[in-house]
């Protein structure tokens, strides 16, 4: 438990969340692949492989070089095309609906590989081109090696032409609220996935409060290191503030119950498995899907937008994730391999995450009968989800809040 570890796992959420990181490792990938086909273009397999294929043979330098080049300056057009087109998207959905949905949209892991195979194909192609040289026995031409490369020019012009469809498939609002919303059922599926809540009596002994050294976002925290160092001092932690949550400098962050005192370097050491950065990673914390779901909506009854209806798709997306929350529960108490608790975290309650989303919408949508209508139908289906009454009260509470706006407007 370091610093070292905890800036790998901070330099890890960066790297593997920039649009840059796949192409990037499928560009060295296609270098590798250059070189290896280089050597089998120099060894007897495969100049043995060309002497029994004439066709294969090509000796004339200059057409080798002509070849290569055109391919440069098209794979070249075709990746700025490429990357100007997702700018364009990236541009209007920030504009349209929220620059919190760029994350996801950044993320779009097919993007990141049509432009990496297209950075890949430029890079064998200028490897390629490079090799072709004059030896002892005159100039040496790779044409199996260019054979290939033209076999992937014609790959990239295929997948360009699948790229534009998927790009024209891809601003549709429908398309990205869907992929928010799965996204974040996913991680509700992987992170709350009990039926039952976890029960947990603090300890009566006197805590130790462990405040914010600066202000940031708290995001979550290695379970092993975090466990480790609880066990070591024989003590438990418990987090004062869910994940995602904005702390100031000196807000109480969690206290350690131990009848171990914590000196100063472990008040320090406690916080080195804590991350805090930045950014809004919906496989980490499904809470941010909720609020950017919440906040397409907003953004859409907005007066400038005026666009009821995506609000409408944001809110069955939303209903549909409180379903699962209805009734399932995330993990809260985490023990040793001894079966001793260490660490107790906090969650939002169901109701503090329903004013939280349907609060907002409401009060921009609350005039517009579309939006009432659509709301009403939501939460009447989710109160009839809720078979064991829990939650019934916040539900009544907002449909009888639609029903006397309603009557007070139309009647």
């Amino acid at each position: 438990m370091n610093k070292f570890s905890k800036w790998i796992r901070k330099t890890y959420s960066k790297i593997t969340g920039s649009i840059a990181f796949y192409p990037a490792i499928i560009a060295i990938g296609f270098l590798i692949l250059s070189w290896l086909m280089l050597e089998l273009d120099y060894s007897n397999v495969g100049k043995h492989f060309k002497a029994n294929f004439n066709w294969i043979k090509l000796k004339d330098a200059t057409t080798a070089r002509s070849i290569i080049s055109t391919i440069i300056g098209g794979i070249i057009s075709l990746t700025v095309f490429s990357f100007s087109m997702v700018m364009i998207l990236l541009n209007q959905a920030a504009s349209q609906m929220s620059n919190r949905m760029l994350s996801s949209m950044i993320g779009n892991r097919f993007q990141q590989l049509t432009l990496g195979f297209y950075i890949g194909t430029i890079v064998y192609a200028l490897f390629s081109l490079s090799s072709i040289r004059d030896i002892d026995s005159g100039i040496y031409v790779p044409a199996l090696s260019i054979y290939l490369l033209l076999l992937l020019t014609i790959t990239d012009i295929f997948l360009f032409i699948y790229f534009l469809h998927y790009v024209t498939q891809s601003v549709k609002y429908e398309t990205i609220i869907s992929r928010v919303h799965r996204t974040t059922m996913d991680a509700l599926q992987l992170i709350w996935n009990s039926d039952q809540p976890q029960l947990y009596t603090p300890p009566e002994i006197k805590g130790q409060s462990i405040s914010m050294v600066s202000s940031g976002y708290y995001q979550g925290f290695n379970e092993i290191e975090l466990i480790n160092f609880a066990a070591e001092k024989k003590g438990a932690v418990h987090f004062l503030h869910p994940a995602g949550e904005y702390l100031l400098k000196g807000s109480p962050l969690l206290i350690f119950y131990s009848d171990q005192q914590l000196t100063e370097k472990d008040a320090k050491l406690i916080l080195m498995p804590i991350d805090f950065y930045k950014g809004q990673p919906l496989e980490i914390n499904p809470y941010y899907g909720y609020h950017q779901l919440a906040e397409v909506a907003i953004k859409a009854l907005s007066p400038g937008i005026n666009d009821p209806e995506t609000a409408v798709l944001s809110i069955h997306a939303l209903t549909d994730l409180f379903l699962h929350r209805l009734n399932h529960y995330s993990q809260t108490v985490f023990k040793d391999k001894n079966n001793v608790t260490r660490v107790v975290t906090i969650e939002w309650t169901f109701e503090e995450l329903f004013e939280e989303c349907y609060g907002p919408i409401w009060d921009y949508g609350k005039n517009d009968l579309y939006i009432q209508n659509a709301l009403t139908r939501m939460l009447e289906q989710l109160k009839m989800a809720d078979v064991q009454g829990n939650h019934h009260a916040v539900f009544n509470i907002f449909i009888n809040k639609i029903k006397a706006h309603k009557a007070e407007i139309y009647l």
